[in-house]
């Protein structure tokens, strides 16, 4: 529930994750509760923020993709390419321009730096946090499952990444309830019963 991400993220210095070198967490949702998801988060943001002095980051994975898309091929050839060759290709091209040179998870390192810096602010694990929202947006081009993992050493800060997808067994995440599940997280995984 955010309730419980909630109350780890007002202490003075979050710990998120029992791995002291991955300050990351996962919330799990139905991505059918995308939008009430979202309104979830849009109050959290504002109550860490008014009650609790936190400088919440919050970086839209659909919004980095699109980018990437645009500063690589451009929206419209890839659209074209969908209607001209078939979705498959698309996909693929989505993934290999967010898997490449310029890969998503030195794009998301990179917006927090910009975001920080044009704030004013540092990279501070005691009163920023990082949200990773719209991952849905990915599906089916990029699995968010190396992400956090990627991550670890580029970002300090309690990052949490909202996952639309379900559980299966301990720590199986399936990606929009549909991929195979991916066993390798090592993140804390809150919202299990709801939002």
């Amino acid at each position: 529930m955010l309730k419980k991400l909630e109350e780890r993220l007002i202490a003075p210095v979050p710990s998120l994750s029992a791995y002291h070198d991955l300050p990351f967490a996962i919330f799990l949702y139905d991505p059918a509760r995308e939008f009430e998801l979202r309104s979830s988060v849009k109050n959290l943001v504002t109550r860490l923020k008014t009650n609790h002095g936190k400088e919440v980051v919050t970086i839209s994975l659909a919004h980095l993709m699109y980018r990437a898309v645009e500063e690589t091929r451009g929206l419209d050839r890839l659209a074209a390419m969908e209607m001209e060759m078939g979705l498959e290709l698309a996909v693929q091209t989505v993934h290999r321009i967010l898997s490449g040179k310029y890969p998503l998870h030195q794009r998301v390192k990179d917006e927090l730096e910009r975001r920080l810096k044009t704030s004013g602010l540092a990279p501070d694990p005691a009163g920023t946090v990082l949200f990773l929202t719209r991952a849905g947006a990915l599906f089916p081009a990029f699995r968010t499952s190396a992400l956090l993992e990627k991550l670890q050493g580029l970002v300090h800060v309690p990052t949490v990444l909202f996952y639309p997808g379900t559980l299966e067994g301990i720590k199986g995440l399936r990606f929009m309830g549909i991929c195979q599940p991916d066993h390798n997280y090592r993140p804390e995984i809150y919202g299990v019963e709801g939002l």
